[in-house]
């Protein structure tokens, strides 16, 4: 079976550098070679008005006169509704839907994407927590949890300062990734760069893209940002620092914590479902009461120079396990699943 995996996610900087796109640059190195991979779509002539709509035939057009027999959308962002041959999405959370006053956005391209979740043959989530709200918002029951992995740049460093000198961090630090372009309201990075700045202790360094009101968060000596780094300088940055913060509310299944750990460096977590499943019991790792931004420092603290459980699972994996989504999604289809045309 050959297929196809749209990644068109990479061209787009929001998104290549955040962790949709690392799941996507890392699900594409690890599938087979005869794996097609889409970026540019060979778009007609048509008006600006219509370009959303043509995205959804141009995919699965281009997909189809490749010789795929299936087409992989590692995102919602580019989902479309008239594949034409056997369908998988990616769905990494529904944080918009479970908080549409934050997120929810309204016209042709947001109900599409929710559409074509719904009409895909197979969906891929990174966690059960996922699932369950794949089932409970969308009513969906063909869901795969294939959990990811942390990249093969991600691992102990012997001398992880000596790559840092570029982006001068403090001797001893926190570190928090993720994009700043604009920050995600419910990682809650700005409330817990406000308390960092007014609190004693250990400064904080956010790596990542910002803009303006990202650039806003940086408080002399106390917050620093680096704005884009290299795989290399993330690892060790994740090496050098003390513990990785998540104050989120809520992730879909917490990329940058099985990096953090892969590069042996613990984490300190606001409790959620998601990071519950993929976190609790491990050592090395901390989960906190939601909204406690002092007890997520306070236990930062209290973990640094812990020894870390490194996780085992590898891109490998997960491309092996995608596979499966894909003969099932296949096997779905010739006995009468979706395929729409």
């Amino acid at each position: 079976m050959r297929a196809a995996l749209d990644l068109r996610v990479l061209d787009q900087p929001a998104l290549a550098e955040r962790g949709i796109g690392r799941y996507a640059r890392e699900l594409a190195a690890a599938l087979p070679e005869d794996t097609i991979r889409l970026r540019a779509l060979a778009r007609p002539p048509a008006p600006a008005r219509l370009a959303e709509l043509w995205e959804h035939v141009l995919l699965g057009r281009d997909a189809r006169r490749a010789g795929a027999e299936l087409l992989h959308s590692p995102s919602i962002d580019f989902a479309t509704t008239r594949p034409g041959i056997p369908y998988v999405v990616t769905l990494h959370d529904l944080v918009p839907l479970k908080q549409p006053e934050r997120y929810l956005r309204t016209g042709v391209k947001h109900r599409l994407r929710y559409a074509a979740v719904k009409r895909a043959t197979r969906v891929i989530v990174p966690s059960e927590a996922v699932a369950a709200d794949a089932r409970a918002l969308l009513g969906i029951e063909r869901v795969d949890v294939v959990p990811e992995a942390a990249g093969h740049a991600f691992r102990r460093l012997s001398a992880p300062r000596g790559l840092l000198a570029r982006l001068r961090v403090p001797a001893r630090f926190f570190v928090w990734v993720g994009g700043l372009d604009p920050p995600d309201p419910r990682k809650r990075i700005t409330e817990l760069a406000a308390h960092v700045a007014r609190s004693p202790g250990l400064p904080l360094v956010l790596v990542g893209r910002y803009d303006a009101r990202g650039a806003e968060l940086a408080a002399e000596g106390r917050v620093v940002l680096t704005g884009r780094v290299s795989d290399q300088e993330l690892a060790a940055l994740y090496g050098a620092a003390e513990a990785l913060l998540l104050p989120s509310e809520e992730e879909g299944f917490g990329l940058t914590a099985q990096e953090a750990l892969a590069c042996g460096t613990p984490v300190a977590a606001c409790d959620s479902p998601a990071l519950r499943e993929t976190l609790a019991g491990r050592t090395g790792v901390r989960l906190v009461d939601p909204g406690d931004l002092a007890g997520l420092l306070a236990a930062g603290e209290e973990l640094a120079e812990a020894e870390v459980d490194v996780p085992t699972r590898g891109w490998a994996d997960v491309a092996r396990e995608t596979l499966a989504v894909y003969e099932r999604a296949v096997s779905d289809t010739a006995g009468g699943g979706r395929a729409r045309a």
